[in-house]
């Protein structure tokens, strides 16, 4: 699959004539967990992996056998906000302290908006394709996990 591939199934879902099948492929979902695996057995961290396609339906969940159980529910939402607000994650914090324009928008989202590292948008030709979350270690080790997951996830896709 090309990126010429890629572009027309964004423009059949923003047409919804087409999905993401092609896209969130089982076997590219896993491809790309395989590797958050090696970077988070390298790190000594066991996480939760959510792929989650932009019409927010989760593609693929993977909690690690050694992840804290919290992980299974903090990477979808890590997913969620990474679409929703259109930006990773780590880039949400700054924008909803006190005195900040989103101010008090987490309790309005009733803790569905996460805004700590780990949740990193999937764009393809400029266009949100869906996201990645990562939960269980750091915050640190979220983010650096996520990164490598999507780097391999994008390598798949393209």
């Amino acid at each position: 699959m090309n990126e010429e591939h890629i572009g027309e199934i964004v423009k059949g879902i923003l047409a919804g004539t087409s999905s993401t099948d092609g896209i969130f492929d089982k076997h590219k979902m896993e491809k790309a967990i395989d590797d958050g695996i090696a970077k988070a057995d390298e790190l000594k961290v066991g996480v939760t992996f959510c792929f989650m396609d932009a019409g927010r339906v989760e593609r693929m969940l993977y909690h690690m056998p050694n992840a804290n159980l919290v992980s299974s529910e903090l990477a979808p939402k890590k997913a969620w906000s990474a679409i929703s607000m259109k930006e990773p994650t780590k880039e949400i914090s700054k924008d909803i302290q006190p005195g900040a324009p989103l101010y008090q928008m987490e309790t309005m989202l009733d803790g569905k908006l996460v805004s700590f590292p780990g949740g990193i948008p999937l764009t393809v030709n400029g266009r949100i394709i869906g996201a990645i979350g990562v939960s269980g270690g750091l915050i640190e080790e979220d983010q650096a996990i996520c990164e490598a997951t999507v780097a391999s996830f994008m390598k798949e896709i393209s």
